[in-house]
């Protein structure tokens, strides 16, 4: 479905803001779903809103119906996704909405599936506007990437020092960047099922890949360690039983699949290809992943896993840090500025001269 009338009223854009705000609240929960909020207003008042917690729960448009009541009839329900049309864990939206009397939606983006049911709507009288809001469709981003690409969708983080280093020497853990990134990558893994990392992230880092502090969510958290030529400790801790989170899963080839007796119990052994297979097939890897209800992975891994998905056209969305360091000389940098020209990214600051 095309966005219609784009064109909304400042009154409109105040309540689609508000429907999208209650989305948000349910990120990281909804999946295979979208997450989506709604609001019925009617007379220019709030009459009832809600948001869709978790599949096979109600969706946002329901809840904000049983909030409103008789209230929703006349009103206009803005939601930050087109109702639905079709039948699946739950009843579709549509016939709700127009036995409720709503007169009028405002959607935030159409339905990525073609499912949506602005049509049906607009057959029974209601005035349907789709805007394509940005905001909207960032909330949907990663279910549609998902959707179309039938695998979990993949987003890399990297961290690089401005001289293209990852730490000053090979084995070495080092902490690149500050902490107020770090920070924001835990906060990056909330959006997405699983957080996955390559073998030798593990062997120099041992990470718990959780989330810090603590967040609460319906879905279990999933940690994923990508294994190609040799078991990782079986006391590592990304294998510790964390509260909230599902046992790590580990991807490996068939062949080194049947050598982590090790692993069994502390891990889920899943593995890809035929057993004598002894390269690790990410694509594969990712469709095994998807078939255990994994519909986005946020990569943390290092350059050759990186490297790897990004060859195999598997990587999705990247959030790329450039620490002010240089890793490979001693020289101290002052930045002063970040600047966009163009399409590149113009990094300015002094050389201290110590």
């Amino acid at each position: 479905m095309e966005p219609t009338d784009p064109e909304l009223t400042p009154l409109d854009e105040l309540f689609l803001e508000r429907a999208e705000e209650l989305a948000a609240r349910a990120i990281g929960n909804t999946a295979p779903n979208p997450p989506v909020g709604a609001v019925l207003v009617r007379d220019g008042a709030i009459a009832g809103e809600g948001y869709h917690h978790r599949a096979g729960d109600a969706h946002a448009e329901i809840h904000a119906l049983r909030q409103a009541g008789e209230r929703a009839r006349g009103a206009t329900l803005y939601v930050s996704l087109e109702p639905c049309a079709h039948v699946g864990r739950t009843p579709p939206c549509t016939p709700a909405l127009l036995a409720a009397g709503v007169v009028r939606v405002v959607a935030g983006t159409a339905d990525p599936t073609g499912h949506g049911g602005a049509g049906e709507l607009r057959d029974g009288g209601v005035e349907v506007t789709v805007s394509g809001d940005p905001g909207a469709l960032d909330l949907i981003d990663i279910f549609a990437g998902a959707y179309a690409l039938q695998r979990p969708y993949l987003a890399l983080k990297m961290a690089v020092s401005l001289d293209g280093a990852i730490s000053s020497r090979p084995g070495v853990r080092e902490q690149l960047t500050g902490e107020m990134f770090r920070r924001r990558v835990r906060e990056l893994r909330v959006a997405y099922d699983a957080v996955m990392v390559g073998a030798g992230t593990i062997r120099i880092d041992d990470p718990m890949l959780t989330v810090r502090p603590a967040h609460r969510r319906l879905r279990p958290y999933a940690r994923i360690v990508a294994c190609e030529r040799a078991p990782i400790d079986p006391n590592s801790r990304v294998l510790d039983i964390e509260q909230g989170y599902a046992k790590t899963i580990i991807l490996a080839p068939g062949a080194l699949a049947a050598r982590l007796d090790d692993l069994r119990g502390k891990a889920e052994i899943v593995a890809v290809g035929p057993p004598e297979s002894e390269c690790l097939d990410l694509a594969a890897a990712l469709r095994a992943l998807r078939d255990r209800g994994i519909y986005s992975v946020l990569c943390e891994g290092g350059p050759t896993l990186a490297g790897r998905l990004i060859e195999n056209d598997l990587a999705d969305r990247f959030y790329w840090a450039i620490a002010p360091r240089l890793l490979r000389t001693p020289t101290q940098l002052q930045f002063e500025r970040v600047e966009r020209v163009g399409h590149d990214v113009l990094l300015a600051g002094r050389f201290v001269h110590v």
